[in-house]
């Protein structure tokens, strides 16, 4: 007796659809969060971080603030210790109108400016081509070199000033402003930046170029440089703030009035009663004006190669 195997249909149940926004909110991923570069996740850790930043940005600002108020002092005023925050007589104008009006501060201005630009073209030139070579060329003794290049960042300036002075001197270019810029252009650390900028660049982009038949030249000049160009403008805004900024070997390669630069200059503000504060800080807050406008027009650039290259961290 055969048996028919009937078969049996599983009851239809009745599925209720998902609501759009509970569906998105299912497969939407969690967030992780990243390192927290705090002293923790609690409210109290990052109002105590935030309190820090605060009390050292404070302590940043009060001699700038001291100086700005200074420069709007009489000279009588900027000398009284009773009234160092709001003077007497008022704030005036005296002390620039002083500086301007002797006719050197325009002349320290330029010559600053003079060597500020020639130091940072040279500097740039010379360590973006030596941090090129150091990436993608290989020679005979480019590892001790690159050794040698990274252990003169350990040297201080102030160790290479007699030898320096002793070098001008045998170039017979003492008190000229060759003797000023030279030995500015020597730059250990923008060469280490750059050469590790130029190995963050993909080699495929320059087989490509070699493919059409470009050199090394050809190579530096229409693939390194066009893609570097925001590391490149970091580097020449820190080399312009360190020429425009350095008073030692300004002040000993040069004795001529006429080559002073600004930070010297500034020191050269006296008389026979002593230092006139109110006209040096004039002086001062009248230098610092073009470092404020170079580093508001490409603090851009400063900002992407930070984020962007070797200075970040990557």
């Amino acid at each position: 007796m055969t048996s028919t195997h009937v078969p049996v249909r599983p009851a239809h149940r009745t599925v209720s659809p998902v609501p759009a926004g509970l569906r998105a909110r299912r497969t939407r991923p969690v967030p992780q969060r990243g390192p927290n570069l705090t002293l923790g996740a609690s409210r109290l850790s990052r109002a105590l971080a935030l309190a820090a930043l605060a009390a050292m940005a404070l302590v940043w600002l009060l001699p700038m603030a001291w100086a700005v108020f200074t420069a709007f002092k009489s000279e009588q005023d900027a000398s009284d210790p009773l009234h160092w925050l709001w003077p007497r007589g008022g704030f005036t104008l005296d002390g620039f109108r002083t500086v301007i009006g002797r006719g050197d501060l325009p002349l320290w201005m330029l010559n600053s400016f003079l060597v500020s630009v020639a130091v940072t073209v040279v500097t740039v030139a010379v360590s973006a081509m030596a941090g090129y070579a150091f990436s993608r060329t290989l020679f005979r003794g480019r590892r001790w070199l690159f050794t040698v290049t990274l252990l003169s960042v350990l040297v201080p300036p102030q160790l290479l000033i007699v030898p320096w002075f002793r070098q001008m001197l045998a170039l017979n270019l003492v008190d000229t402003y060759a003797a000023v810029i030279l030995p500015q252009t020597v730059a250990p650390v923008m060469v280490f930046i750059l050469k590790k900028h130029f190995d963050t660049i993909p080699r495929e982009l320059e087989e490509a170029a070699r493919l059409d038949g470009a050199g090394h030249a050809r190579i530096f000049w229409s693939v390194m440089l066009p893609l570097s160009r925001p590391m490149l403008a970091a580097v020449s805004i820190f080399v312009f703030i360190g020429a425009w900024n350095n008073f030692l070997w300004p002040f000993v390669s040069t004795s001529d009035p006429a080559l002073m630069t600004l930070p010297v200059g500034i020191t050269a503000v006296k008389d026979a009663y002593g230092v006139n504060y109110a006209q040096t800080m004039s002086s001062a807050v009248l230098a610092a004006l073009p470092l404020v406008l170079v580093f508001v027009f490409f603090q851009r650039h400063i900002v992407k190669s930070v984020a962007t290259t070797g200075l970040g961290g990557q």
